[in-house]
C-alpha cells in the first residue's frame, strides 16, 4: 500500500528557510533538525507538486523557474497563516493589508501620502512599494499589491 504524503504547512516553513539560506546544511541547522530529514521532506514537497524547485549544487541551492513561482505562492499562504494565527490564537483585530507597488516617481508617493491621510489608516498595514515596471505587474498579478501604478510618458 502507497502511502500518500500531503503538504504540510511545516515544509512551507522548511521551503522558505532553504531559500532564505541558501543550503540545505544551513537551513537544516537553523530548523534544529537532521539535514536527510530537510531534504527528504523537499524531495516529498517537489514529488507531491510534481515540479523541481531547486537545482542543487556543490555551492548550494538555487531556485528554478518553478521554484520562483511556488515561492510566491508559498509567501501568500505563510502569510495568511500568520494572519490567521494574530487573528484568532492572540485574538486580536487584524489590521487589513494594503499594499501600493509603483514605479520611483515622486508622484507616486505623493498620493500614496494623500490617500492614507482620508483613510482610517489605523485599520490598516499600508506598504508602499517602489519596484520596476515588470515587478508592479508581477505585484498585481500575483496580488502582493491591491494597486500598481506605472507611468507612461507620450513619446513625440
Amino acid at each position: 500500500m502507497v502511502r500518500s504524503e500531503r503538504m504540510r504547512i511545516e515544509d512551507l516553513q522548511y521551503f522558505m528557510k532553504v531559500v532564505e539560506v541558501g543550503n540545505m546544511t544551513q537551513a537544516a541547522k537553523n530548523l534544529f533538525i537532521a539535514q536527510p530529514s530537510l531534504s527528504k521532506a523537499m524531495a516529498n514537497l517537489e514529488s507531491e507538486m510534481g515540479v523541481t524547485l531547486f537545482q542543487r549544487t556543490a555551492k548550494g541551492t538555487v531556485l528554478t523557474v518553478q521554484g520562483e513561482e511556488f515561492l510566491q505562492y508559498a509567501r501568500q499562504v505563510l502569510e495568511q497563516i500568520d494572519l490567521m494565527n494574530h487573528r484568532y490564537k492572540e485574538g486580536s483585530q487584524a489590521n487589513r493589508i494594503f499594499s501600493v507597488s509603483g514605479q520611483h516617481y515622486a508622484f507616486v508617493v505623493d498620493a500614496f501620502v494623500k490617500l492614507l491621510s482620508e483613510m482610517d489608516a489605523d485599520q490598516y498595514e499600508a506598504t508602499l512599494k517602489e519596484e520596476w515596471t515588470f515587478e508592479v505587474l508581477d505585484d498585481v498579478a500575483n496580488l502582493k499589491s491591491e494597486i500598481g501604478v506605472i507611468y507612461a510618458s507620450q513619446l513625440l
